[in-house]
């Protein structure tokens, strides 16, 4: 009996993984921006708005809200691609290089939040500044150091994160 299940069990993940979606995902404007409103103010703010499965992967949707007043960090994620569209405000984001805590030997490393698995510290060694503005389109791999290392007053931006090996909770 425990191998019938076993074997039940495999099926029905098998048939998961190979079923396609049959539908769209729609987020109006209207829902982003009121997302966005919820944001304290002079906060760093990441807001998941929807994760799903798309069929081989998932594909998670927030919107992120920084004021040049709260306490920027460099991260790196382990498993997940982040896309950035500006939507509001202008800045300078470093990419690339080498995360350093605060003591400069060690960075934390974090499994939880709104990007899986993810390594932070302080700043970040080497990498290439870029001024980015509305409009703007930043993709970020998976392991790619990143860090808002200036903003002129708030920055909002959506970003799509692509999650090949679902670590984010479908929502």
């Amino acid at each position: 009996m425990r191998k019938y299940l076993f074997v039940a069990a495999g099926l029905l993940v098998l048939t998961a993984a190979e079923t396609k979606p049959t539908q769209a995902t729609y987020i109006t404007g209207s829902e982003i921006q009121a997302t966005l409103k919820k944001a304290p103010v002079d906060s760093a703010t990441d807001q998941q708005m929807r994760v799903v499965d798309v069929g081989k992967t998932n594909v998670g949707v927030g919107v992120v809200y920084r004021s040049a007043k709260a306490n920027q960090s460099a991260v790196e994620h382990d498993n997940i691609t982040e896309v950035y569209q500006i939507l509001e405000g202008t800045g300078t984001m470093l990419t690339g290089g080498e995360i350093v805590a605060a003591d400069g030997k060690t960075i934390a490393h974090d499994s939880k939040g709104p990007s899986g698995p993810s390594s932070r510290g302080a700043s970040i060694r080497g990498g290439t500044s870029h001024k980015v503005g509305p409009g703007d389109i930043i993709i970020i791999p998976p392991g790619v150091a990143h860090l808002f290392t200036q903003i002129d007053g708030t920055i909002k931006y959506a970003v799509v994160r692509v999650d090949p090996d679902r670590v984010l909770p479908v929502k």
